[in-house]
């Protein structure tokens, strides 16, 4: 008779493989390998010693990210795609799969999104993502906050400067490029105010108050914004471990509870038949 291989017992054996530990540290590795691969291959003189090599490596770590995914695939079967990582995963890895000749060369350029893939893979950089996905609602006031004091102020400089200095503050759009540039504090000084105050002594009375608000304030917030999220995050991966601890403790206390009340039943029995046998004896 040929045995048939049961479909349950195959999806939870290679489910068993996928979730080991020392798998998820093999993809690591590959996707490491394949991105310092893929960098190797920007250098000129790398590429013309090693390139058929590099080449090699990089369509070896293809394969392996289709492998591990299709595993994946017949492990979980559509619950897959029920986990927003797995869906990220087979996004990066399909894109690696899409022709690259002619008008399409572009793709080449796109494998080394393969190693964002490590994100989804390392849970402290899964973390760090999903708090920024969850700081996005609040942070959706201080951009419109941000929104409006750069439009006030690139209306105010352009009335101020825009007649003397027109390729900084020309107009509205050169004024708002120019407020971004002080906002990030690149050459703001020798490249932007000093200038100015040159022709308006008075100047810095609009611009310490604009990077003020604007860099050390509301680009705090988001920081703080930021943060909390994260925090929250790992408040409730804690809260979801110590009732998981919990539970654990609870079917363990159960279980001996159970196995104490056997126990019992045994020792109550055997003095039942004990006393049976005691009660026969003087009979026969």
């Amino acid at each position: 008779m040929t045995s048939i291989e049961n479909p349950a017992s195959e999806s939870s054996w290679l489910k068993r493989v996928v979730e080991a530990g020392w798998f998820q540290n093999f993809i690591i590795l590959v996707i490491v390998i394949n991105a310092i691969g893929l960098g190797l291959e920007t250098i000129p003189m790398v590429q013309e010693r090693i390139g058929p090599f590099l080449a090699i490596i990089d369509n070896v770590a293809l394969v392996i990210f289709v492998l591990e995914i299709s595993a994946k695939l017949i492990a979980y079967r559509l619950s897959y795609f029920r986990d927003p990582w797995n869906v990220f995963d087979f996004t990066i890895v399909g894109i690696a799969l899409l022709p690259m000749g002619g008008g399409l060369s572009v793709m080449r350029a796109l494998r080394i999104l393969r190693a964002m893939r490590i994100i989804s893979v390392v849970p402290a950089m899964r973390r760090v993502v999903e708090g920024l996905l969850r700081a996005i609602p609040s942070l959706g006031a201080v951009m419109a906050l941000l929104a409006i004091l750069f439009y006030i102020a690139a209306v105010m400089a352009t009335k101020l400067f825009g007649s003397d200095f027109d390729e900084l503050f020309g107009n509205l759009g050169r004024s708002l490029f120019t407020l971004f540039q002080i906002m990030t504090l690149e050459n703001w000084a020798d490249g932007a105010v000093r200038p100015i105050m040159k022709v308006y002594p008075y100047a810095w009375l609009f611009f310490i108050p604009f990077i003020l608000m604007v860099t050390f304030a509301v680009l705090n917030l988001f920081i703080a914004i930021i943060v909390n999220a994260m925090e929250e995050a790992a408040k409730e991966d804690t809260e979801m471990l110590h009732k998981d601890a919990v539970t654990l403790h609870a079917d363990a206390r159960q279980q001996t509870h159970q196995h104490d009340m056997l126990v019992q039943e045994i020792r109550s029995l055997r003095a039942e038949i004990s006393s049976l046998k005691s009660m026969v004896k003087p009979g026969g």
